[in-house]
């Protein structure tokens, strides 16, 4: 059963949100509130957020700097993987993980 109380993100204290990603198990952060750019859309909830545009992560990985990439769109709460993204969750789509600090942290609440 999904949990629909427990908050998918995380304030950080410079103007984004982050979540931990479900597909490469890292942890992604959105600018919603700084003007800086790159920035995102936000409907305003923590559980069940959806964010504009795609979020589109890169790096390289290992000594050979192997190229990996992590593509999505977040949707009411929802993580769609883009077959671009080179992780085993690439063309799913699974629920936003709740994040552990969440809980503990009353500044995620809104």
């Amino acid at each position: 059963m999904t949990d629909t109380t427990t908050p998918r993100l995380i304030r950080l204290v410079d103007g984004r949100l982050a979540f931990d990603c479900p597909g490469c198990g890292m942890m992604h952060a959105l600018n919603v509130d700084h003007p800086a750019r790159p920035r995102w859309t936000w409907n305003g909830d923590l559980v069940r957020p959806t964010f504009s545009p795609s979020l589109l992560v890169t790096w390289e990985w290992g000594e050979e700097r192997t190229k990996k990439v992590c593509h999505s769109f977040i949707r009411d709460g929802r993580i769609q993987f883009l077959g671009d993204c080179t992780h085993a969750q690439a063309g799913r789509t699974v629920d936003l993980p709740p994040h552990e600090d969440a809980a503990a942290n009353p500044e995620t609440e809104e």
